[in-house]
């Protein structure tokens, strides 16, 4: 696929971005120049695995993105909250938010009365 730059300077926020399809959203879009948040749950390694928030985080500065890496579980509205005000105050802000994994999605539900955060 094309990287076409659209995604230079832009912050997302990726739920389940440790591995599997949240981690290649992330990489693609640091190809790009895109910020990103790896949220995952993943913070130790797993026995059978591969791969936790700051190893990905590390694939995403490789590959051309800046990273943050913040433990979440998406369940938990207190660690989502920390979550996207460690972003806003990281990267000034979240453009774009992908939510991978499992799962009832406690960011997804509190959309509205994150406003201020989301450009």
């Amino acid at each position: 696929m094309v990287n076409t730059g659209k995604l230079q300077g832009k912050t997302l926020f990726i739920t389940g971005a440790s591995r599997g399809i949240g981690k290649a959203i992330a990489l693609k879009a640091a190809r790009d120049g895109a910020n990103i948040v790896i949220a995952a749950k993943t913070a130790e390694p797993h026995p059978k695995l591969s791969g936790t928030i700051y190893t990905a985080a590390e694939e995403v500065v490789r590959a051309g993105g800046k990273a943050l890496p913040c433990i979440l579980d998406v369940r938990n509205e207190q660690q989502v909250q920390r979550a996207v005000e460690a972003a806003a105050a990281y990267f000034g802000g979240i453009d774009i938010s992908q939510r991978r994994g499992h799962g009832r999605c406690s960011l997804c539900n509190n959309l509205p009365r994150l406003q201020g955060i989301y450009r």
